[in-house]
């Protein structure tokens, strides 16, 4: 009989297979791919200045010389865009590591240690939860000072809590399984446990956290931008940009805001798609399915 953890494995393999062949997948992949070309190699291919003001030329619509037009200050918006994008996705993978580091060690280390340990543990991830995402990290970002490094800590710190609750519920799952048991009954440490048998067994659930992540990140920080309370005047930040082209929308100067405002629902929207697909397509019971489907009864 095979043990917990070779079914894992085995539907972790089929999970991948059929990653491979879902074209929705594909379709978020390819739109986040697109804006981390745009961010890294944008400004290679349109090299106007992000911050060259030309008063006398404010508020152009998009043209061939201004692809998305400029803002009121005669700043290309093309420009201001790309750097946004490259602000916006830094964040994102910035908090996504550290969250996704953070979280997991908390998990791994509540779930293998179990009693006082995990309870303290949670607890204080309950606290954190008990704040919504953009509370806490407006609440860190005017506690350490206005700007986009304090923004990125809040962010951080408020995404911790959700990995380490999902990473503690899988290590459960697995540190119960006959295969773990038996090693730890041999003389294994805890530490090589977690490391041969836990952290592997909990990837895949990793790989959709942080997708899951990266989409949130990117959300909060145009968020906290729009309100002020991230990249300051006048760094080009995808929120900031938003709020600038407001007052100008109602008076037919929409290219100002629109244009930052499909990126961060692009990017948004694309992390959430590979994020879904993900957990679908790596879920046991779907990969089950999946894995018998064909198969004589």
């Amino acid at each position: 009989m095979p043990s917990p953890l070779s079914a894992l494995s085995s539907r972790s393999r089929a999970g991948w297979r059929a990653i491979s062949t879902d074209w929705v997948l594909a379709a978020g992949l390819g739109v986040l791919g697109l804006m981390v070309a745009v961010a890294v190699f944008g400004a290679l291919v349109w090299r106007q200045s992000p911050l060259a003001v030309h008063i006398t030329a404010p508020l152009e619509a998009p043209s061939w010389a201004h692809p998305f037009g400029t803002d009121e200050l005669g700043r290309d918006v093309l420009a201001r865009f790309i750097v946004g994008a490259r602000i916006s996705l830094l964040v994102g993978v910035v908090v996504v590591t550290c969250a996704t580091a953070a979280g997991t060690a908390v998990g791994v280390v509540a779930g293998m240690r179990g009693g006082l340990v995990d309870g303290i543990a949670m607890r204080s991830m309950d606290v954190l939860l008990a704040f919504p995402a953009l509370v806490l990290a407006m609440l860190v970002t005017v506690g350490l000072g206005v700007g986009l490094v304090t923004a990125t800590v809040g962010i951080t710190l408020a995404a911790v809590p959700y990995c380490a609750r999902v990473v503690r519920a899988d290590v459960l799952i697995v540190r119960s399984s006959l295969l773990v048991v038996a090693t730890v009954g041999l003389g294994a440490t805890g530490r090589r446990v977690a490391v041969r048998h836990v952290v592997p067994a909990v990837t895949s659930t990793l790989l959709v956290q942080g997708s899951t992540l990266l989409g949130s990140a990117v959300l909060t920080l145009a968020a906290l931008g729009f309100i002020g309370l991230g990249a300051q005047v006048p760094t080009p930040e995808w929120g900031a940009m938003i709020t600038d082209g407001l007052q100008y929308t109602l008076t037919g100067q929409w290219w100002v805001s629109v244009f930052p405002g499909l990126g961060v629902l692009a990017t948004a929207t694309a992390a959430g798609v590979v994020a879904d697909r993900l957990r679908d397509r790596l879920d046991p019971n779907f990969v089950g399915a999946l894995a018998n489907a064909g198969r004589p009864r």
